[in-house]
C-alpha cells in the first residue's frame, strides 16, 4: 500500500505532535471554557442520537439577538475556517487581496479556486498597522478583499474610520470584503458590526473558539444581508457541517454573556505585563491589543528550546512577511506567564 504524506501543520493548538504542559501557541480565552458550556456538554451527550438541526435554527436565533440583526443574516459553520473555504469556492474570486502577515487560510481557500490573492505588506516599523495607504490597493478589478482585525498574528487592530472608507471602497468597486474579528471579543477594539446594513457586499466572520476556549468543536459564524450569498454558502458544504454538541455549546456560550468581558479584564492586566517582561529579556515585542503578542527573537530555534521546557509557542515563519525568527504566544493567566518568562530566561 502506498505511503500518503501528509501536508505540513501550519497553526497553533498542535498538541499532537509536539505535547507540552503549557500550550501558549493557541490564542483562546485565559481562563478556558466556561463552565456552563461544559456543564451543557456533558448533558447533550444523548441528543448525538439524533442528527443536527442543518440550520442551526436555535443558535442563529440566539447569535442573532445577541448581536442586534436578523437570524436571516447568520450564517453557522464547523469554525470560521469552513466559511472561509465555503465563501471562496462560493465567490471563486479571479482577483484577491490579503494583507502580510494574516491568518494563512484566506491565501489557501483562494488557492483552491486558481486564485492568486495579491498581498499588502505590513511593515514592524509601523507597528504592522494598516494604513489608509491601503485605500489605494483597493482597485476596480478585485473581486474579494480578506481583512483580520485584530490581525492574526500581530494582534493589531483596524481603526474603525479606516474599515468604514474601506467598506465604502469595495461597495464602490464591487469587491466583497471579508472582515475576520474572531478575536474581536477578547479585545476592546470597536466592531465593524455598525456597517453591515449599509454595505451588502461586507461578510462579518465570527468563531466562538477563541471567546470561548472550545477550538475543539468547530464552531463559528458569519453576519450578511446579503440573502442570496447566505443561500449559495449553505449549497457550498455539508447539511450537517455543525454537530449536535457543537450547537449546544453555542447555545449555552451565547447564554454566558459575562465571559468575554472577564477574558478582557484580565488581559488588560497580563498583556501589557507581559510585554514589559518580554522585552526585558531583550526580545522584539509588538503590542498587540488581543490576546495574543507577536515577537522577534532572533534566533530560529527557540520552539525548539521550550518544548524542551514543556511549553509550545507558536513559531511564525510559515506566515509571509514573517522571517524564521518571528513567534507569537498567547496571554494567559498571571501564573501560567509566569511560567513562561521562567522558561525563556533559561533558554535565552
Amino acid at each position: 500500500m502506498q505511503n500518503t504524506t501528509l501536508p505540513p501543520y501550519s497553526h497553533g493548538g498542535d498538541i499532537w505532535n509536539h505535547p507540552a504542559a503549557v500550550d501558549f501557541s493557541a490564542n483562546l480565552h485565559p481562563l478556558g471554557m466556561p463552565p456552563e458550556v461544559a456543564e451543557a456538554l456533558r448533558a447533550s451527550v444523548e441528543a448525538a442520537v439524533n442528527y443536527p438541526d442543518p440550520f442551526c435554527t436555535q443558535l442563529r436565533r440566539a447569535i442573532a439577538h445577541g448581536q442586534g440583526v436578523e437570524a436571516e443574516e447568520v450564517i453557522c459553520g464547523a469554525g470560521a475556517a469552513d466559511l472561509i473555504y465555503r465563501l471562496c469556492l462560493t465567490l471563486r474570486p479571479q482577483n484577491a487581496l490579503v494583507t502580510a502577515p494574516t491568518f494563512s487560510e484566506y491565501a489557501q481557500a483562494l488557492a483552491l479556486t486558481g486564485c492568486t490573492p495579491r498581498r499588502f505588506l505590513l511593515h514592524p516599523e509601523n507597528q504592522f498597522d494598516l494604513g489608509e495607504d491601503f485605500l489605494d490597493a483597493l482597485t476596480p478589478e478585485l473581486n474579494m478583499v480578506f481583512l483580520c482585525t485584530p490581525n492574526n498574528p500581530t494582534g493589531r487592530c483596524v481603526p474603525l474610520p479606516l474599515l468604514r472608507r474601506i467598506a465604502d471602497r469595495c461597495e464602490a468597486i464591487g469587491a466583497h470584503l471579508v472582515l475576520d474579528e474572531c478575536f474581536i471579543h477578547l479585545t476592546d477594539c470597536p466592531s465593524a458590526l455598525e456597517l453591515l446594513r449599509d454595505h451588502p457586499h461586507l461578510f462579518l466572520l465570527r468563531a466562538f473558539t477563541k471567546t470561548y476556549a472550545i477550538p475543539g468543536l468547530r464552531l463559528g459564524y458569519g453576519l450578511s444581508i446579503d440573502g442570496d450569498l447566505l443561500s449559495a454558502l449553505y449549497d457550498a458544504g455539508p447539511p450537517w457541517a455543525v454537530s449536535t454538541a457543537a450547537l449546544t455549546a453555542g447555545l449555552a456560550a451565547c447564554a454566558c454573556t459575562h465571559w468575554a468581558e472577564r477574558g478582557r479584564a484580565l488581559l488588560r492586566e497580563e498583556r501589557p505585563r507581559l510585554v514589559r517582561a518580554l522585552r526585558a529579556l531583550g526580545l522584539t515585542v509588538w503590542e498587540g491589543e488581543a490576546n495574543y503578542l507577536l515577537f522577534c527573537a532572533g534566533c530560529t530555534d527557540l520552539r525548539e528550546r521550550l518544548l524542551k521546557k514543556d511549553i509550545l509557542i507558536r513559531a511564525c515563519a510559515g506566515y509571509a512577511g514573517l522571517g524564521p525568527d518571528y513567534y507569537r504566544v498567547c496571554v494567559r493567566t498571571g501564573p501560567e506567564n509566569e511560567r513562561l518568562l521562567y522558561a525563556l530566561k533559561e533558554v535565552l
